[in-house]
């Protein structure tokens, strides 16, 4: 698939969306990284420990993932059955990718945001922090919790430079 022409194709803002998620992913991998050798130093060296700490790995770990899988979806290094795709034409992929993201992904994204909405709401309606005494406190939860709602905006964003970026190959054949 060719990449967005020109500096107004509609997909290049949607495209620079995903590019910024996988900014902000690789400095956040950084960042665990960092956060995760603080832990094993302070856990090994000083016989010390922040619940906390601990948990914002976790936390992390999870943004990154979901965060990031615009990103992954804008450089099409998502999970795909490729046997058949590689081989087709530029025309047949596009029709796929077109498919793909009406049938498929831009529901699921309405979906998932649909859910994660109340997921988030409750969150901060009960100013939930953690669980474990020492852990993560409020705001950190629900700001985390509202992580899951923009995971979907982002991905059907790119799912919709996708859609674009379809018909135009489509329509050039």
């Amino acid at each position: 698939m060719s990449e967005p022409s020109g500096p107004d194709a509609p997909q290049n803002l949607f495209d620079r969306i995903s590019s910024v998620s996988g900014e902000i992913t690789a400095w956040l991998t950084l960042m665990m990284v960092i956060v995760t050798s603080v832990i094993v130093v302070m856990r090994y060296v000083f016989d010390a420990g922040l619940i906390w700490l601990q948990e914002s790995v976790v936390w992390m770990h999870a943004v990154v993932f979901m965060v990031g899988a615009a990103y992954t979806l804008l450089h099409e290094e998502h999970v795909r059955v490729d046997i058949f795709y590689r081989t087709m034409s530029a025309r047949r992929r596009a029709m796929i990718d077109l498919l793909g993201v009406l049938v498929f992904l831009l529901p699921l994204c309405f979906f998932l945001a649909f859910k994660a909405y109340d997921f988030a709401a409750v969150s901060w309606s009960i100013h939930e922090s953690s669980r474990e005494p020492g852990g993560l406190p409020y705001p950190l939860i629900p700001v985390l919790k509202s992580i899951v709602i923009v995971m979907p905006i982002v991905v059907a964003s790119q799912g919709i430079s996708l859609l674009l970026r379809s018909i135009a190959a489509i329509r050039q054949e």
